[in-house]
């Protein structure tokens, strides 16, 4: 799906910042893509974006009201509903990364169909893919993968879609989960697509490119998660990746939700290799990005060093220190003309 830029955000009355972070990564990553945010009384989040009504926030030019919050069950509560047929009657589209479909709302279907508005359901892909075919594409494409779910590969995605560009890469970051879409504008949330297609829909998304043309794929899952390993295999085959950078979180034991023991990230990238040489031969490691927000300045530092040493690779947090070193490895190993 393509959405219509820029966007006004809307928080609703969630109880707390977390209940907003949809909204918050796209402030983080695309705020020059946002006009502001409209709240309802009481709401408790607040991306620090300018408050509109939602005729203000039209007339600063919003063409989305993106639905920038999240409850339990990824349903859209009664409350929002007026909000959201409001904006459509205003000459706007609406983007929700929820569960529930815009268009199960009669109300919000009806004013759709009466104002020829778009209702994007960022979790539910808009069109069919084929099934993957494994063919060999020019152009160049990084993965980010990981010892667990939920741990920083959208946003060392990101980063390293920033810091590329700045050097003068041909750099596009390709997005895989709902948020990830909002902040690029475009892409698929892999873990909606039926299972037979998931590598296909990945192909449809990094298609063939220039030979220098970078495409920053966002990782999903863990290839060792019982519950997330076959998305994430899925993606692996579709993104044929030439490079790919293991996410990790060194304070955690086990897999969120599960008591899986996280994997050691030596055994992540030999699977990751072996996995990934069904489609590319060349795959290969480039740096290892590590979220180190438990940890102090001094024990971060000691657990990236340690962590570089071992494998002789950059090892970074992204949020801490950028992503400069491994940008400057793709450089060692992909030399550009």
């Amino acid at each position: 799906m393509s959405i219509e830029k820029p966007y006004l955000l809307f928080l609703g009355d969630v109880p707390d910042q977390l209940a907003a972070k949809t909204a918050t990564g796209v402030v983080d990553w695309r705020p020059d893509w946002c006009v502001g945010q409209t709240r309802l009384e009481g709401c408790k989040a607040d991306t620090g974006l300018p408050d509109m009504t939602i005729a203000e926030g039209r007339a600063a030019g919003g063409r989305t009201l993106v639905i920038g919050a999240v409850n339990p069950g990824g349903v859209l509560p009664d409350n929002w509903v007026a909000s959201v047929v409001e904006a459509i009657e205003a000459g706007m589209d609406v983007a929700s990364g929820l569960h529930m479909r815009l268009g199960s709302s009669p109300e919000i279907r009806e004013a759709a169909e009466r104002r020829g508005a778009r209702l994007h359901d960022v979790r539910h892909a808009d069109r069919q893919f084929a099934t993957g075919k494994g063919f060999r594409r020019s152009g160049k494409r990084l993965l980010t993968v990981g010892t667990d779910c939920s741990i920083g590969k959208k946003y060392t995605a990101l980063a390293l879609e920033r810091e590329m560009s700045a050097r003068g890469f041909d750099a596009e970051f390709c997005a895989t989960g709902q948020t990830g879409v909002l902040i690029a504008g475009r892409g698929v949330a892999i873990d909606a697509v039926i299972a037979d297609f998931i590598s296909g829909a990945v192909e449809w998304l990094t298609p063939e490119a220039a030979p220098d043309h970078w495409q920053i794929v966002e990782g999903q899952g863990s290839l060792f998660h019982p519950s997330f390993a076959g998305v994430s295999l899925g993606l692996l085959h579709g993104a044929q990746p030439d490079a790919f950078i293991v996410c990790h979180e060194p304070t955690r034991t086990t897999m969120r939700n599960v008591r899986t023991p996280i994997p050691d990230v030596a055994d992540v990238i030999d699977l990751t290799v072996r996995h990934g040489r069904l489609n590319n031969q060349d795959i290969r490691c480039v740096g290892i990005s590590v979220n180190t927000s438990a940890l102090d300045a001094a024990e971060a530092d000691a657990c990236l060093r340690q962590l570089s040493e071992r494998f002789d690779l950059p090892a970074v947090d992204p949020i801490r220190m950028g992503v400069l070193p491994i940008v400057e490895r793709l450089e060692t190993e992909f030399p550009r003309p």
